[in-house]
């Protein structure tokens, strides 16, 4: 418990904390206030153990009071078996960093299970790749993981398998490889990342060159979660609209994280056995394996021969080991050990969860007297690629659904604090919703961000607060394409040391001006000019900007749409392998999408402007944004 003098600590620094231990306190200042109390952890883990009190801005105080109990028995638990001499294998190790804001070193804190299952991951999921014989299979120990990654091949490999076809392997660098030829696979593999929705602030090809731990861990996590939770969607699993409570609709269901939607689930099975247990975390409630036995019973088929076995084993680290060889019957294994389990490792047995999810959902589609009230609209490119974009940037809470995770205007908020510092007065945005006038909160943001939209000047007539917190999807989407094209032309005016956003004009004329002092006969009169179909431009551009990139005996003529394709693949990747923060789809080039077009260019064109290969932040300085 939070003795009286660490209540008053915390009551001094955070006033939304009250002597008599009532209150709230802000999700963002939860790490900083164990800190005052004496718990000092790094910022992934205190993200993870937020998790598992969903989405809510603010945790009561009886919430941090119990990650704080939790908290201090382990780090006793663990004194005192060091104080008892206890020899055991070691689940973590640390190593030095250097803090975000300021030259003081830090401490990262290594977990070995993470080491081991993202290695038994790569092994298994690229062990028949020819392109990796070399390095294949990454054994968990010694740093192999860290050497296997620094050329980058492995993880533009992973990026493929997460999203398939988002790098086009013809520009991955693989054979003869030297230094410089690795930085240029790492920055595709960071650029590519971002384009599937990673956020990668703070990490550049160097970190990942030198192996740091810490942030290739970091990397590679996020790049395995966005491929097990792609498909986790009612569009790829129709029958999840049995996962509805009374009275709910669609939208609800979209509205939920893939951590809610997969507990659900695991309830949705449990409902059907003749256990009491229900899920409620992937932590505690899962460390004795029952869990896990009566769901896998319930999802396997029946021919795998499955049983309950496990439920006869009284030790938790025996019963993990024998639900996990249940488990294996099926091929579903991956990521957790019986200690992962035992331990109750939030990562790991989410993936697990999430792995069984994709493998076996068992959830019946509708059937022929079950008619949906709504239709199940399938999410659309673009509506993707924003998506992505937006959780790129790292904002909160992650968006899973377009339309219901910009209803309360946070992220929309978050997106005009990126384009332009100080534009929101924090002071006029609801962050706590009531629970009876919610709705009206968020009408209330949704207005501000109209108001701060036009401040910047958005065209956004005939857009009114309700029309985001409704979901309609053309005004919205009407709003999130200039949120879009604003940060690009932000990142722009940064890179070229301009005060104000180039005109479509203007990055027309110094596209052809950069081609023709190139050499290159290719040219286009505007973001819809045909010509640019074929992919040629692009890649010629590229070429100006950095010469040699291309390799002009991969790309086609350009005649035929499948030609075309082929090119515009060959060009949104090697744009993204020379550091350009490319966010388009090839379809987007194929098409002539004008507005996407306009992003490719205005891309390239703040690509120019950066005075090295890697990544850069916002401020034109080496790194990531």
């Amino acid at each position: 418990m939070i003795t009286p003098e660490q209540l008053t600590d915390l009551h001094e620094e955070f006033n939304s904390i009250n002597v008599d231990g009532s209150g709230s306190l802000k999700r963002s200042d939860v790490g900083a206030a164990l800190k005052i109390i004496g718990i000092d952890i790094p910022g992934y883990q205190v993200r993870e153990i937020l998790a598992r009190f969903g989405e809510a801005p603010e945790l009561s105080y009886n919430e941090f009071v119990t990650i704080f109990t939790e908290l201090m028995e382990e780090k006793t638990a663990a004194v005192n078996q060091w104080k008892k001499g206890i020899v055991r294998v070691h689940d973590a190790y640390q190593v030095q960093g250097i803090a975000e804001h300021g030259a003081d070193e830090i401490v990262h804190t290594i977990r070995i299970a993470e080491e081991i299952a993202f290695s038994n991951w790569i092994n298994s999921k690229l062990a028949e790749d020819g392109d990796l014989k070399r390095l294949l299979p990454v054994t968990p120990d010694n740093g192999d993981l860290y050497r296997k990654v620094q050329d980058g091949i492995i993880i533009c490999k992973l990026i493929n398998i997460a999203q398939p076809e988002t790098i086009d392997e013809r520009a991955i660098n693989k054979k003869n490889l030297n230094t410089y030829t690795k930085l240029e696979n790492l920055t595709l593999s960071l650029m590519s990342a971002q384009a599937i929705g990673c956020n990668i602030v703070n990490i550049d090809a160097d970190d990942i060159s030198k192996g740091k731990p810490h942030l290739v861990l970091g990397l590679i996590w996020q790049i395995i979660r966005v491929g097990l939770f792609a498909q986790i969607n009612l569009e790829h699993v129709p029958g999840m609209f049995r996962l509805l409570n009374e009275g709910e609709t669609l939208d609800e269901l979209r509205r939920l994280t893939p951590e809610q939607i997969l507990l659900r689930w695991v309830n949705y099975h449990l409902n059907n056995t003749d256990t009491n247990r229900r899920m409620a975390n992937f932590t505690s409630d899962i460390v004795d394996s029952e869990i896990y036995t009566y769901l896998l019973n319930e999802i396997a088929p029946r021919e795998a021969g499955l049983s309950m076995a496990p439920l006869h084993q009284k030790d938790n680290i025996k019963r993990a080991s024998s639900m996990l060889n249940e488990a294996a019957k099926i091929d579903c294994r991956s990521f957790v050990t019986p200690n992962d389990v035992a331990g109750g490792n939030y990562k790991l047995n989410l993936a697990f969860v999430a792995n069984l999810f994709n493998k076996y959902p068992h959830l019946p589609e509708p059937g022929a007297d079950e008619v949906l009230e709504e239709e199940v609209v399938e999410e659309t490119r673009e509506e993707k690629m924003y998506r992505n974009w937006m959780n790129s940037l790292g904002v909160k809470p992650y968006v899973g659904y377009l339309y219901t995770d910009l209803q309360n205007g946070l992220v929309i908020f978050q997106l005009y604090d990126q384009i332009r510092k100080g534009v929101v007065d924090w002071s006029r945005v609801v962050t706590l919703f009531r629970k009876m006038q919610g709705f009206m909160d968020q009408i209330q943001n949704g207005n501000y961000a109209i108001e701060v939209g036009r401040q910047i000047g958005f065209s956004l007539v005939g857009i009114q607060g309700k029309d985001i917190y409704d979901g309609n999807r053309t005004l919205t989407l009407a709003l999130v394409w200039q949120l879009m094209r604003a940060y690009t032309l932000a990142i722009l005016a940064r890179c070229t040391n301009n005060g104000s956003f180039a005109t479509d004009k203007e990055i027309v004329a110094w596209s052809n001006q950069k081609l023709q002092t190139a050499g290159k006969t290719s040219q286009f009169k505007s973001f819809m000019d045909s010509t640019i179909s074929s992919g040629i431009v692009v890649l010629d551009l590229i070429d100006a900007i950095k010469p040699g990139t291309i390799d002009y005996s991969l790309v086609h003529r350009g005649e035929t749409t499948a030609e075309k394709l082929e090119n515009a693949k060959y060009a949104i990747t090697s744009g993204r392998k020379i550091g350009a923060k490319i966010y388009a789809l090839p379809e987007d080039i194929v098409e002539v999408k004008s507005k996407m077009v306009m992003t490719v260019f205005a891309c390239l064109m703040a690509r120019d402007y950066m005075p090295s290969l890697g990544p850069t932040t916002e401020n034109g300085e080496n790194g990531t944004h």
